[in-house]
């Protein structure tokens, strides 16, 4: 079948998972070689024909959610894969492999089909080196423009000294300062710390108060976590990494690790100890929206001494919890390849009652919220109708979490993807249709109770379990050396959104490529959406509203 004979999106469907013969035949000609990754088939193609591929893939086939791009370097070749999934059905994955020589690592730009591409390119460019021919804007993202060399680079030279020269640091508006026929103004928002955001600078051009671009500038907290994963071996020391990212709701970053090197591995985890994870995987998002809600507020209209102050106590009481778990109150590291590092603090029931406690008195917590916030006059002023994000513009930019449900787009990797023990559980997505600063606000406070559902009823579970049957670990070799060669892809839902990791193995106890998935550098990057036309106060209002972690953004 040609390009250019279009069949529904369900054809390519056969018994609910990707027909990818039909797949194979809708590219035709573009299809150089097919390889099984762990979590989908993908097809190799040649550097010039992305757009048409995807094109296809996109339009025809339904593929509208571009979750990753991973580029990476080997002996012989530079390689982007592209990983496509549907909003509509999570579990539906292709990949899109494009090799380039290491003399000449230039691939043809996917902006045009996914928007979220531009970013991602962007990064690849930069840490990596290869060029995507007709980008829009194709310059490093995280590192400065001067730097020398691209660090996950097989030839990177880490001691290469980093020189920069004094014309670097010129005005970059100089000429234009004293432009007096000119009617806009570019204002610096930054770099600063905008209540517990991170370390941000936001480029943004003004007329009048309102405006007219704004390009959010990441890169000040780069720490190198996936140059560091690929150093540390897959049983003992990549686990404490993940609680690194989003420091505001740890223990699904850890999730996410578990469920790409159980897979990759094929580890079965005990089903107890499924509970375990799901119930402190939950406590973890209410963390995270807590901590969103008060600086929502602290972003908003400064309201520090209520909002910001309900929330962190009501934080703290969580962290509590997660303390007589784990033993530590933000970096958890509770989670084990296999299972979790131990069973419930002793006595149980003391701790049954805690937890207990705090679900019965957070109606109550959750209805203060309401009452200072949300239906707040200058609160509701400020958020309805401004922040506007419609859904499909929020697919172009691979949003998802809190931020695309508010847009009505009904993604959620713990129902759409089950892992974990969610698929036993009773529980619903929160979805809102406003698509503005004031919805993503209301699924954060209707998640929390959907959270409390979730830790009730693992907390039933647990209480009951047989004692002889409480396996909190599975039997996992002492080193794990999966199959060279094995690529794998897997995804959780974190507090922020779609958390997914891609690892690549060469047969020894460390990943060859470690690829993190940020949610917050997707939302963030569909902040000038939101914030076109806007005034500059709502622009705030927007940017509090996608509740990004930096350390998470930059990794």
């Amino acid at each position: 079948m040609s390009l250019e004979e279009p069949r529904q999106p369900d054809s390519y469907v056969k018994e609910g998972t990707v027909d990818y013969d039909a797949i194979e035949e809708l590219l035709g000609d573009h299809v150089l070689g097919r390889e099984s990754h762990r979590n989908t088939e993908a097809f190799v193609i040649r550097p010039d024909e992305v757009q048409d591929v995807l094109f296809a893939l996109r339009d025809e086939a339904g593929f509208d959610h571009l979750s990753l791009l991973v580029p990476q370097e080997y002996e012989d070749r530079y390689e982007s894969i592209y990983y496509l999934t549907k909003y509509d059905d999570r579990t539906q994955e292709v990949g899109v492999v494009v090799p380039t020589p290491r003399d000449n690592p230039v691939s043809q730009t996917a902006e045009p089909v996914y928007r979220t591409a531009d970013w991602h390119e962007r990064e690849a460019y930069d840490l990596v080196g290869i060029r995507y021919e007709g980008h829009p804007d194709m310059r490093r993202i995280l590192l400065p423009e001067t730097w020398q060399g691209h660090p996950l680079g097989l030839d990177y030279d880490q001691d290469r000294p980093q020189i920069v020269t004094l014309a670097e640091h010129q005005n970059p508006i100089a000429d234009d300062y004293h432009d007096a026929e000119s009617d806009t103004m570019f204002l610096n928002i930054g770099p600063h710390h905008p209540a517990t955001h991170g370390v941000l600078h936001l480029k943004t051009v003004l007329d009048g108060e309102q405006v007219v671009d704004v390009e959010p500038d990441i890169g000040y907290l780069h720490r190198c976590e996936e140059q560091m994963a690929q150093q540390g071996t897959y049983r003992h020391q990549i686990m404490p990494y993940p609680d690194r990212w989003d420091y505001s709701s740890q223990p699904t970053n850890e999730f996410a690790y578990s469920r790409v090197i159980e897979d990759l591995a094929d580890i079965e985890v005990p089903e107890y100890a499924k509970i375990l994870r799901t119930m402190s995987a939950e406590f973890g998002r209410m963390m995270g929206h807590f901590l969103a809600v008060g600086t929502f507020a602290l972003d908003i209209y400064g309201d520090f001494t209520a909002t910001f102050m309900y929330a962190m106590r009501d934080r703290e009481k969580v962290q509590n919890i997660l303390e007589d778990l784990t033993g530590q109150r933000m970096m958890l590291n509770y989670f084990r390849v296999g299972g979790v590092v131990w069973d419930l603090p002793e006595p149980r029931e003391e701790f049954f009652e805690k937890v207990r406690d705090f679900l019965e008195e957070l109606p109550v917590a959750v209805q203060e919220y309401h009452d200072l916030v949300s239906s707040n006059e200058i609160f509701q002023t400020r958020t309805i109708g401004t922040g506007i994000l419609e859904p499909e513009v929020a697919k172009q930019y691979g949003v998802t979490g809190p931020v695309a449900r508010g847009s009505g787009i009904d993604y959620d990797v713990r129902r759409d993807d089950p892992y974990g023990y969610y698929e036993e559980l009773d529980w619903d997505v929160v979805t809102e249709d406003g698509r503005d600063n004031y919805s993503r606000f209301m699924v954060r406070m209707q998640e929390v109770e959907q959270s409390a559902r979730i830790i009730e009823q693992c907390i039933d579970l647990l209480e009951d379990w047989p004692e002889d049957e409480r396996e909190i670990q599975a039997n996992v070799p002492r080193t794990l050396r999966p199959d060279p060669d094995a690529e794998i892809y897997r995804a959780v839902e974190g507090a922020k959104g779609e958390i997914g990791i891609y690892m690549r193995s060469d047969g020894t106890d460390s990943p060859a490529r470690f690829k993190i998935r940020s949610p917050c550098f997707h939302n963030l990057h569909s902040l000038s959406e939101m914030a076109e036309g806007e005034y500059l106060a709502d622009m705030i209002a927007a940017l509090g509203s996608l509740d990004i972690i930096l350390g998470e953004v930059d990794r």
